[in-house]
């Protein structure tokens, strides 16, 4: 079985819904059958390379939400994120544009080194404050990565790979993501946002089952869009659809920013597969 993930590195629930994937799949009776393949997903093609102003500052400003709810739910966040081993300093965040570090990743992918940069860049943005919309830092990270320093300069000093990067994107259009993350099961069933380790694990195992069968008419997961994270936006639809993503529980980002308007009880929803039209 194959499993298709969109998602973008500037999207905290992204990284929490990747580690919720690999705790379903070291459960899972059939890991060794399962392939994942990692997309690429921007949340705001046209951001500033860097942009310094505080995450909590930029959504609370952007969307008009009270400061004192963004720092609730970041820290609801990052005690999610503590639970499965991962260590989220939302206060250090910096954002910015993820168009090099993606292609920075599909370089280390033609290398056979995308897991151990993917890991450096991910860990680097959500744990330790780097800006990896910055040249020098995505350099030193590609190094860290294994990544030779000429290969990286040289990918920053072009558009190599970018083709990768809009092919991931225009898919991702073409099939109707407009939130991350976004798992798609089997090519078929998509399962939206960071939804916990044991939901994925049965959607996974639902689907395995499913092989062959027609699909079932499913709920529809949690997840969030259009223009920032956790359910406070909606799928490119505005406000009446951030109620209706919330609603439905699950965490996800949007294309616009990160924004983790999720509160706790949002994570006791298990979404189930929801069939998509990827092929």
């Amino acid at each position: 079985m194959r499993i298709d993930v969109w998602s973008d590195i500037l999207c905290p629930f992204c990284h929490l819904g990747r580690r919720h994937l690999e705790l379903a799949l070291e459960q899972f009776e059939h890991a060794d059958e399962v392939g994942v393949v990692w997309h690429s997903f921007q949340l705001d093609r046209n951001a500033a390379a860097v942009d310094d102003t505080p995450q909590i500052d930029r959504i609370a400003q952007k969307y008009g939400v009270p400061r004192e709810q963004m720092v609730a739910q970041h820290e609801q966040m990052a005690r999610d994120a503590a639970e499965v081993g991962l260590d989220f300093q939302w206060e250090r965040l910096v954002g910015g544009n993820s168009y090099d570090a993606h292609r920075l990743i599909h370089l280390a992918r033609s290398l056979d080194l995308e897991g151990p940069v993917t890991e450096r860049v991910l860990r680097a943005w959500y744990s330790e404050g780097a800006a990896v919309g910055d040249h020098e830092t995505l350099v030193r990270l590609g190094v860290e990565g294994g990544l030779e320093e000429e290969a990286v300069r040289a990918l920053l000093a072009g558009d190599d790979f970018g083709i990768d990067v809009r092919t991931d994107e225009a898919l991702a259009s073409q099939i109707g993501i407009t939130s991350v993350p976004m798992f798609v099961l089997d090519q078929k069933y998509g399962v939206t946002g960071a939804q916990p380790v044991e939901a994925l694990l049965q959607a996974v195992r639902q689907v395995w089952d499913l092989q062959g069968t027609e699909p079932e008419v499913p709920a529809a997961g949690g997840g969030c869009g259009g223009g920032c994270c956790g359910g406070a936006c909606g799928s490119g639809g505005g406000a009446e659809e951030a109620v209706a993503d919330e609603a439905a529980g699950g965490c996800g980002c949007g294309a616009g920013g990160c924004g983790g308007a999720c509160g706790p009880e949002a994570h006791d929803h298990a979404g189930e597969p929801e069939p998509t039209t990827a092929r």
